[in-house]
């Protein structure tokens, strides 16, 4: 969906304008979580997005300023994708995510460790992952 369409001004409609499919928030935790930053990267995803799909979601991501895409420095066949400072502020949503889905969904132990440290604390685990996300954007 284009940057200024937006069906009202509610809050939560004008979020689920940009991040309402099924798929752009599993962009941003694969760019957030598990360090992807190319379209083949994204290809290989567990939940097999469909390539046109994907084209269009980081289309929209991009359109929207959560993501900006970059120079290979490696190949000129290939782009880089960063998360902005503006994909970054979702991350307490993110983890709320997570944690709500850990009360009503079997867990992978790989996650249900990044969710156990959220839960030991919650603010220090978002302060320490954005610091870290931000050095990253940063480089």
């Amino acid at each position: 969906m284009e940057k200024n369409k937006k069906r009202s001004d509610c809050p939560i409609s004008c979020t689920l304008d940009i991040l309402g499919d099924k798929w752009s928030l599993l962009i941003i935790r694969d760019m957030m979580f598990r360090q992807k930053s190319t379209y083949g990267e994204f290809l290989k995803s567990e939940e097999k997005i469909a390539t046109n799909i994907l084209a269009a979601r980081l289309q929209n991501l991009e359109e929207n300023e959560l993501i900006e895409k970059l120079e290979h420095p490696e190949s000129k066949a290939k782009v880089l994708y960063k998360l902005t400072p503006k994909a970054i502020d979702l991350l307490p949503i993110i983890v709320e995510i997570h944690l709500w889905a850990d009360k009503y969904f079997t867990i992978p132990a790989d996650i249900k460790t990044m969710i156990n440290d959220a839960k030991k604390g919650k603010e220090a685990f978002i302060k320490t992952t954005t610091q870290q996300l931000k050095k990253q954007i940063a480089s």
